[in-house]
């Protein structure tokens, strides 16, 4: 959520956000504007019949010690007609700010000075990239086949028990998984994060804070009779961790990291992006989550950033780095990372990590203050988040890029004392 005073005072970049991020109406800046207007004209008044409705109680008190009833009961007519005129005005300012507040929620955060403004994917920026092995297609399998050859994930009956987007892992498959949640886990701990094992599902205010509501109902997984969501991401928990709380500053930054599984609805998405691995409704995932001083929020945005970094660099897949155009950045960021691994067997880029940072726009919906050590003044703090990493595509990169001829998979050196052998084969 935006700072009010902020759409206030500076309307028209609210509304280019708006436009250059093509989320949302541009048109909800000149009703909030109408409505803030209206609310505060209503406080107002109200306030000023409560401070007339006082003095004129003050008074009445007076008259009544002097015996001057009927002055007395002509103020306490007219404090009678006010306090219904009170009521009304109550009810106004209620209206008011709750439609103030829903239409808030559909404002999209600004983007930094530094994000590149677009209106389609292709407008996103590479600003770094691996070198990828020239292999060549020969040899290279898309990793569904892989997969199914060396039974390490079953689809069908994935499918079949749930629904398509719901793989089961077999075996080493299943081995691999418990491998990478360790090793991103372990990684995420020594680079200084707090591990936190946190509930998968949450309520409505919980995803309001983080953003998913109002804006992405139809990709969440409801449980309707509790009132409770299933969540996309470890970002939902861990970010609410400390709603409605205030910090102290000299405990910033705080960072934490966590293992879940995620739920997304996915709704739209369709051939090719679909196959296999490639777009689950359920995958596993190692979130990161800071909470930082507004000063120090783009530092530690580059510090996340190089830590998912690390991670690729120590599975050995080929990457890239993509800086997010305004189009393709989303409803709560104000800048964003995208990682891509290389995938052999598809000769196509795969998301595996998204970087973000926030600034206000969190803690000011979830309610999360610091106190400063300068003034002693209470502050709304920054939040970042990025993933590190998400597991099916990584799994896929690892089984399309590892194949060998004699169509086994080697592993990574970082991973082999997590998985415990150098390779997964038919023969393991």
């Amino acid at each position: 959520m935006l700072d009010i005073q902020l759409i206030r005072e500076h309307p028209d970049r609210v509304r280019a956000a708006i436009s250059s991020k093509r989320i949302g109406r541009p048109e909800v800046v000149d009703e909030l504007l109408a409505v803030d207007s209206a609310w505060r004209e209503s406080s107002t008044a109200l306030q000023e019949l409560k401070t007339d409705l006082n003095e004129r109680g003050k008074h009445i008190g007076e008259l009544m010690r002097e015996k001057r009833l009927e002055e007395a009961e002509s103020l306490k007519t007219v404090n009678t007609q006010a306090k219904a005129q009170i009521g009304d005005l109550e009810a106004a300012v209620r209206t008011h700010r709750d439609r103030r507040h829903a239409l808030m929620l559909e404002i999209p955060n600004l983007p930094h000075e530094s994000v590149p403004v677009g209106a389609t994917p292709d407008d996103n920026v590479e600003t770094y990239r691996t070198q990828i092995p020239d292999t060549g297609l020969e040899g290279r399998r898309p990793h569904w086949e892989i997969l199914d050859d060396l039974s390490l994930a079953d689809f069908e009956r994935g499918a079949k028990v749930a629904g398509a987007g719901f793989p089961f892992y077999l075996g080493q498959g299943a081995k691999l998984h418990r491998a990478l949640i360790n090793f991103f886990l372990d990684q995420a701990v020594i680079a200084g994060y707090t591990e936190v094992q946190a509930p998968i599902l949450v309520n409505a205010a919980s995803a309001t804070a983080t953003g998913q509501l109002p804006d992405k109902e139809d990709q969440m997984y409801e449980v309707t009779r509790d009132g409770l969501y299933a969540i996309p991401t470890a970002e939902v928990p861990l970010t609410n961790f400390f709603r409605d709380e205030t910090l102290i500053e000299k405990d910033l930054p705080i960072r934490l990291c966590g293992y879940t599984p995620c739920f997304r609805r996915e709704a739209g998405s369709y051939g090719k992006d679909v196959r296999g691995l490639n777009r689950l409704h359920q995958f596993d995932k190692v979130e990161l989550v800071q909470f930082v001083t507004p000063e120090s929020s783009y530092d530690a945005l580059e510090e996340m950033r190089a830590h998912a970094e690390k991670l690729l660099e120590l599975l050995e897949l080929p990457y890239r780095r993509l800086l997010m155009c305004t189009a393709d950045m989303g409803f709560t960021q104000t800048k964003k990372y995208d990682l891509e691994v290389w995938s052999a067997g598809q000769q196509r880029w795969l998301e595996v990590s998204s970087i973000s940072n926030f600034e206000a726009f969190q803690s000011r919906r979830a309610n999360i203050r610091y106190r400063a050590e300068s003034d002693g003044k209470l502050h709304f703090l920054h939040t970042l988040n990025g993933s590190g990493l998400a597991l099916p595509r990584v799994v896929a990169a690892i089984v399309e890029n590892g194949l060998d001829a004699a169509g086994d998979i080697s592993l990574p050196e970082s991973l082999v004392e997590y998985f415990g052998s150098e390779h997964i084969g038919s023969a393991l």
